[in-house]
């Protein structure tokens, strides 16, 4: 069986007809509300002040140059930073990142689920499982059934990777899904997914956003995309964000490259 979906399946595509104009947002709406949130390391700015807002369901598309800010921005939407500056609201509460962190799941992002290129399919799905079964527990190898039941929401149509498939061969799109499929395993009320845009293909991007909007069924999704994307069912708002970057980091890594 083939483990490539890019070769499987025609090019995405939708009618001009499908495209749908973005509803005003409504208070009892929001699920979280960012109001001049930046973070600041030892070493320096890394992003912001940015204002946001995300609602209940379908996706979120952050409109934004990628790099360390976009990631930052990403991980602290997710409970997994704290801002430095401004507030935070998400599920009811102000500035608790770790109340976030418990209704987040957060995948497709290096620095945080990057899995080691050199282990099997099966032996990331063992370590999950038993990461996230009681102490008390015993958990055997990953099978078959454990890979349809945990993956197929991710993958929906698109064909699951062997288990026997080591993780630096399979296409981008299938180690995308997979990556995603191991992080959001409790399927908490929020999902946070590194950009689209990392993808070098652009009918894997598509893919990779339609297989978004379909969990965006069940969660909220937030995702990123430096050029954004078209609205369309499904697709909750997609939000312009500035100061992502610290400028004069950008002027003297443009000077490095033109040296």
């Amino acid at each position: 069986m083939s483990t490539d979906p890019e070769r499987e399946l025609g090019d995405p595509g939708y009618a001009a007809g499908d495209t749908a104009p973005i509803a005003p947002v409504r208070e009892d709406d929001v699920l979280l509300d960012a109001e001049g949130i930046g973070v600041d390391a030892s070493w320096g700015h890394i992003y912001g002040p940015v204002d946001l807002t995300i609602r209940r369901g379908g996706v979120s598309v952050l409109v934004g140059s990628g790099g360390r800010g976009r990631t930052a921005l990403l991980l602290t939407l997710a409970g997994r930073m704290k801002p430095s500056t401004g507030t935070l609201t998400a599920f009811g509460r102000t500035n608790k990142a770790q109340n976030l962190f418990t209704n987040a799941a957060i995948g497709f992002i290096d620095q945080v689920d990057g899995i080691e290129q050199t282990i099997r399919v099966r032996d990331v799905l063992t370590e999950q499982l038993r990461w996230k079964a009681p102490w008390y527990k015993f958990v055997g190898v990953g099978n078959e059934d454990d890979l349809e039941r945990l993956c197929r929401p991710a993958f929906g149509p698109l064909t699951l990777p062997t288990l026997d498939a080591y993780v630096e061969e399979l296409p981008e799109l299938t180690a995308a899904l997979f990556r995603i499929a191991m992080a959001n395993m409790r399927k908490p009320p929020l999902l946070v997914v590194g950009g689209v845009d990392n993808l070098t293909r652009d009918a894997s991007t598509e893919r990779l956003l339609d297989r978004l909007i379909d969990l965006g069924r069940e969660q909220t999704v937030i995702t990123a995309d430096v050029n954004g994307v078209v609205p369309r069912p499904g697709i909750t708002d997609v939000i312009e964000v500035t100061n992502l970057t610290d400028h004069e980091f950008v002027w003297l890594e443009r000077e490095d490259q033109i040296l």
